[in-house]
C-alpha cells in the first residue's frame, strides 16, 4: 500500500512537470535564429546594474541610455562607437526621451518622483518638474509641445510643457499605468492601463479619457509602440508573454504572437516595418509587420537582462544596453539586420 501511494505521488509530480513545461513552451516563441548580425560593442561606464529605457536622435547618432542602477544617463555616439558623456544624479532614472527638434532630453527620476530636463548638446540639467508616484515611460506630443510622463503606481500621467518644464496638468487613468504613446494621425494619446488590461484613449487637450479599448488575451499590458502610418498599435503583455496588435482605426485586437517571457521594451523601425520586443528574460523577438499582422521572423536569447532596445530608422541598426557584455562589463550591443 505504501509503495502504491508513492507511485501515485511520483505520477502526480510527473504530470505536473509536463503541464508546466507545456505551458512554458506555449507562452514563449520557439527558438530560431535571430535575423541580426553583431556589428560591435561599446563599453559603458558604471557598475553592472540595471539599465532601463534608451532613446535615439537618429540624425545626430546620439543614443541616451537610462542607467537606473547608477542613477545616470549615458550618452553614446553610436556612429563613432564611443561614450560622449555621463550625466549623474538622475535618481533611479527609468525613462529617457530625446526630442531632437528641441535639442532636449527628458528623463524620469523615479527616486524623486520628478522629470528632469537636460540640454542635449551639453548634458546640463535645465529644469525639473514634479510628477506622480513612480514615473516611468515618456511620450512627446509635438502638436502641443508637451511631454507625457507615466506615473506607474500613481495611475496617472503628468503633462509637462516641453519648453518651460512647467506642469500643465494630470490625467487620471483609474488603474496602474504602463507606457504611453502619441498618435499623430488621430491626435490622441494612448496609455496602457496594465491593471485593467486595456488601452485608454485620451484627449491631449482636455487630458480626459474618451474611451477604453479592451485587450482580450492580454495579462498586464506594459510595453507599447505605434506604427501610425500603418494604423497599428503593438502592446506587450508581460504577464503572459504575448504581443497584441491593435488596429488604431478599428480599436480592436487584430492579432497575437508569443514573445519572450516578461516582455518589456518595444522598438519599431518604420523603414523596415520591423518590430523588436526585448524581454526581461533576455529573449529578443523580431517581427515583420508588413501585411497588417506582425509575423515572428526570429527569436532567441540575446543576453542576460537585455530587456531594452532602441532602433535606428536611418541605419536600421538596433541597440541593447546590458549589464554584462562579452567582457563581463556593462556594454551597448550593436546589431544590424542579417543579409
Amino acid at each position: 500500500m505504501k509503495g502504491r501511494w508513492w507511485a501515485l505521488v511520483a505520477l502526480g509530480v510527473l504530470v505536473l512537470a509536463i503541464v508546466v513545461v507545456a505551458a512554458t513552451t506555449y507562452l514563449r516563441p520557439q527558438p530560431s535564429s535571430l535575423p541580426l548580425r553583431a556589428v560591435g560593442e561599446v563599453d559603458l561606464p558604471g557598475g553592472s546594474s540595471r539599465f532601463d529605457y534608451a532613446s535615439l536622435d537618429p540624425d545626430r547618432g546620439l543614443l541616451f541610455v537610462a542607467h537606473l542602477g547608477a542613477s545616470e544617463v549615458v550618452e553614446v555616439d553610436v556612429r563613432a562607437s564611443r561614450v560622449v558623456r555621463v550625466i549623474p544624479n538622475v535618481s533611479q532614472v527609468h525613462g529617457v526621451l530625446v526630442v531632437p527638434a528641441l535639442h532636449r532630453v527628458y528623463a524620469t527620476a523615479t527616486g524623486r518622483n520628478e522629470v528632469v530636463v537636460l540640454d542635449e548638446d551639453t548634458g546640463q540639467v535645465i529644469g525639473r518638474a514634479p510628477t506622480g508616484d513612480y514615473p516611468d515611460g515618456l511620450a512627446y506630443d509635438a502638436r502641443r509641445n508637451a511631454v507625457w510622463t507615466t506615473n506607474e503606481r500613481g495611475g496617472t500621467e503628468t503633462v509637462v510643457d516641453a519648453a518651460t518644464g512647467a506642469v500643465r496638468g494630470t490625467a487620471v487613468l483609474g488603474g496602474e499605468v504602463g507606457n504611453v504613446a502619441y498618435d499623430p494621425v488621430a491626435d490622441r494619446m494612448l496609455v496602457d492601463v496594465q491593471s485593467r488590461n486595456e488601452l485608454a484613449v485620451l484627449d491631449p487637450t482636455t487630458l480626459a479619457v474618451t474611451r477604453r479599448i479592451a485587450l482580450p488575451g492580454c495579462d498586464h499590458d506594459h510595453g507599447l509602440a505605434l506604427a501610425p502610418v500603418q494604423r497599428q498599435a503593438f502592446v506587450a503583455c508581460d504577464g503572459n508573454a504575448r504581443l497584441l496588435t491593435v488596429g488604431l482605426d478599428s480599436e480592436k485586437v487584430s492579432g497575437t504572437a508569443n514573445v519572450g517571457r516578461d516582455p518589456d521594451v518595444l522598438a519599431y523601425d518604420p523603414g523596415l516595418n520591423r518590430l523588436y520586443v526585448a524581454a526581461e528574460s533576455g529573449w529578443l523577438t523580431v517581427l515583420d509587420a508588413h501585411g497588417g499582422q506582425p509575423v515572428v521572423i526570429g527569436s532567441g536569447f540575446l543576453a542576460t537582462d537585455a530587456h531594452v532596445v532602441a532602433a535606428d530608422p536611418l541605419t536600421h541598426h538596433s541597440y541593447y544596453p546590458v549589464p554584462a557584455g562579452t567582457t563581463g562589463h556593462p556594454a551597448l550591443l550593436d546589431r544590424e539586420p542579417a543579409p
